[in-house]
């Protein structure tokens, strides 16, 4: 027998005896994206349950890339999930289709890190979520959060044209433009700006411009979106960034983790881009964990979201992936401090001693910006038609850019599959999914 058998069979054998072995009360079954948690905080939460409660218990982590998939192993397919992590209106599709159990707060003599930690924002936040009456803060805790924004190449794209969305129809811009590929991001920034007037006169809010699905809303978007789509290099879920590094591209709709990422890598090549969060206003989003109806777990599911509160943790999490956390504990704001830049009043983040907090602006936003901002929600039954009016906007045939880039991102998996399985890129993504 050969090596390779003898250690198939003893994985398998050892495999076998866990299952004979481990009562699913001992198991916890996580699903998270991919490249979302530090992993070595696996373990040490093994060790920590048993330490806080006195029982055993082994983590099953599994990842997932779409929200969907994730969304439809449960809804359809019954997995039994104890903890996972939606983004937002995945949350308030979850909640408004029974999906969700609430979250336990009861952990003996452990601290309660979730309420003694957890942003009065993103608190708030999760309140408007629609739940049927149901306050998402007993359904969800926030894990992530960030911004939509514009990032733009300031040697081609002055301040003042990256402050309004209107940029994206400039001529002057023309195949230099990149454009996330979600339907959902570009609308809801596209019907802010589209009424402008409307907001400013008090005539509407950006919370119920977020809640307008109509036709005439798509319509409108439809229409200002296929003047945008002659000028536009690609539609992207993550190569964009890349090519505004390289300033294949001056402009990007992007999400301000990506934006992060693209200004750090440019920096380095002597290339400056910078991040905007245009006048008319913008988005925020977030991802939170949950405990789906069908878990087996939910004790287990419980702790693990208190550990994962807890400040130590949580900026081990967001070292590790360059997101920024929904926690407000003054340790949190404490390790992010940069002196490099301008002090942010971020008292709406962390609380009232956090008026003068120097930070990156893009990850933290100050609070004259983020009150400029709203929350997207879920469509659901309207969703079919949203992404029937993206199809739209977009067409069937690829623009050159578009092609050029899938040619080299196919030629580029066939040639490195192999090395790409054996070491892995540990450069990390700040895009949201």
């Amino acid at each position: 027998m050969n090596n390779i058998k003898r250690i198939l069979l003893a994985l398998l054998a050892s495999a076998l005896l866990w299952g004979c072995s481990t009562d699913r009360d001992h198991l916890l079954k996580v699903y998270n994206w991919s490249d979302y948690l530090d992993l070595s905080l696996i373990e040490e939460f093994e060790q920590w349950y048993e330490e806080q409660t006195g029982e055993p218990v082994k983590v099953i982590y599994q990842t997932f890339d779409v929200n969907e998939t994730m969304l439809s192993k449960i809804e359809k397919g019954h997995e039994d999930f104890d903890v996972v992590c939606p983004s937002d209106y995945i949350i308030e599709r979850m909640l408004e289709g029974d999906m969700l159990l609430p979250i336990s707060k009861e952990f003996g003599d452990t601290p309660n890190y979730i309420d003694d930690n957890l942003s009065p924002y993103i608190r708030d936040c999760f309140s408007k979520f629609r739940t049927n009456g149901l306050d998402a803060n007993d359904y969800a805790v926030g894990y992530m959060w960030g911004t939509t924004g514009i990032l733009y190449n300031a040697k081609y794209v002055s301040d003042e044209e990256a402050s309004s969305w209107d940029i994206l129809r400039n001529p002057k811009f023309a195949d230099k433009i990149f454009i996330k590929d979600s339907a959902r991001d570009v609308f809801s920034q596209i019907i802010l700006f589209l009424h402008r007037d409307d907001i400013v006169s008090g005539k509407v809010t950006m919370d119920e411009l977020m809640l307008d699905s109509s036709d005439a809303a798509l319509s409108e978007v439809e229409g200002f979106m296929k003047q945008v789509k002659p000028l536009v290099a690609g539609w992207e879920a993550d190569f964009g960034k890349d090519q505004m590094v390289q300033e294949r591209g001056w402009i990007s709709l992007n999400w301000s983790g990506d934006g992060v990422w693209a200004m750090e890598e440019a920096a380095e090549a002597g290339v400056d881009l910078r991040y905007a969060l245009p006048k008319e206003g913008f988005t925020v989003w977030f991802d939170g964990w949950v405990i789906p109806k069908y878990a087996r777990n939910t004790k287990a599911a419980s702790y693990w979201i208190n550990f994962m509160s807890r400040p130590d943790n949580v900026i081990r999490n967001v070292e590790e992936t360059g997101y920024v956390s929904a926690s407000g504990a003054p340790e949190v704001m404490e390790a992010f401090i940069d002196e490099e830049f301008e002090p942010l009043d971020l008292t709406y983040f962390f609380g009232p001693q956090a008026d003068s907090i120097r930070t990156n602006p893009v990850l933290y936003p100050d609070r004259a910006d983020i009150e400029n901002s709203t929350m997207e929600h879920d469509w659901g039954e309207r969703t079919p038609d949203l992404i029937a009016m993206w199809s739209r906007v977009k067409g069937e045939n690829a623009n050159a850019m578009t092609a050029i880039v899938i040619g080299a991102v196919f030629l580029f998996v066939l040639v490195f599959a192999v090395y790409r399985r054996m070491a892995r890129n540990k450069k990390k993504s700040h895009r949201r999914r």
